[in-house]
């Protein structure tokens, strides 16, 4: 593991696409701006470890357990973003990026 110290403001580049930002310190907590392209994934690990997790057991699931599950109308979509969903679904929230400011 690379360890570095950096002060408010300043930045790593981690390639040539991403950039992480100490954006604030509060006593033992960092707030941490990550830069990056759409198509790299960033999540916090206890999201990224909910995601295997519920992935592993989608592969494990029997077809005959999906036997009774209606395909939904492709043509009605839901809109709602990952953070409106109703508060009794148990999926892990998605980490939502901030809009860059360029």
């Amino acid at each position: 593991m690379l360890v570095l110290s950096r002060h408010r403001d300043e930045s790593i580049m981690i390639g040539d696409d991403v950039v992480v930002t100490i954006v604030d310190i509060r006593g033992d907590k960092v707030r941490l701006g990550i830069e990056a392209p759409q198509s790299i994934p960033v999540h916090r690990q206890e999201v990224y470890e909910a995601i295997q997790r519920e992935n592993r057991r989608a592969s494990q699931t029997e077809p005959e357990a999906t036997r009774d599950v209606r395909p939904t109308d492709s043509r009605s979509t839901d809109s709602r973003s990952a953070d409106s969903r109703p508060s009794s679904d148990n999926r892990p929230p998605r980490d939502s990026r901030p809009t860059r400011r360029d």
